[in-house]
């Protein structure tokens, strides 16, 4: 298996240094650029193609983490970001999972907690922080989804949901489903389409919502 590659974007030079060390000396893991503005980070993605970008926020110029995180998932389906900041507040939070964003972690998290932030976007899966776990599940509505919910999916696409919204990759996804990684890429298009997701953190946000990924 290749090497996930990595772009780092961090107005702060200490910080985004000390990432670019930090994944570059993990296992599996390689830096291909960085970037210490959102206009940098988009034509690095550009140039590079990574299959993660690790995003701050907060940057200067008229252009935050956000936005540049939904150019970079609208633009391209395959780079997947992960979230590293210093901001908590659940307004923020939901921004970045709308935006795209496979994953949030605050800074201070472990070389660890961000090592599997990384690998559990290039997978497909999304990942949040211990200490932001239980925030991201509360923004949410709880119980189960209701009977309901999206009437015009199948039982084979609510059970492919259910697993998505709770943070499952594809590969997870076929293994508890014992179907091919194939089928559920297929059965997870099926659901954009029919949820009119944009993507799939797009479709998490709409499945959590309706009360799916309660299990």
């Amino acid at each position: 298996m290749s090497d996930i590659s990595i772009v780092v974007v961090d107005d702060h030079a200490i910080v985004r240094e000390g990432l670019v060390a930090l994944l570059s000396a993990m296992e599996g893991t390689r830096v291909v650029g960085s970037a210490a503005d959102a206009p940098e980070a988009l034509a690095v993605v550009a140039e590079q193609r990574p299959d993660v970008v690790v995003m701050d926020i907060q940057m200067p110029g008229g252009l935050d983490g956000i936005e540049a995180t939904r150019r970079i998932t609208s633009t391209y389906a395959d780079v997947r970001v992960v979230m590293l900041t210093m901001n908590e507040d659940d307004d923020t939070v939901l921004s970045a999972i709308r935006a795209g964003a496979s994953g949030y972690l605050l800074k201070g998290s472990g070389a660890e907690e961000v090592l599997a932030a990384v690998r559990a976007a290039s997978s497909g899966g999304m990942v949040f922080g211990a200490r932001l776990a239980g925030k991201v599940a509360g923004l949410f509505g709880s119980g189960p989804a209701p009977p309901g919910a999206f009437p015009d999916l199948t039982g084979r696409e609510r059970d492919v949901l259910e697993r998505l919204a709770s943070g499952a990759s594809n590969d997870a996804i076929a293994r508890e489903l014992f179907v091919s990684n194939k089928t559920v890429r297929n059965t997870v298009s099926g659901i954009y389409a029919k949820l009119h997701a944009s993507g799939r953190a797009d479709a998490i946000v709409k499945a959590r919502e309706a009360g799916f990924g309660r299990r």
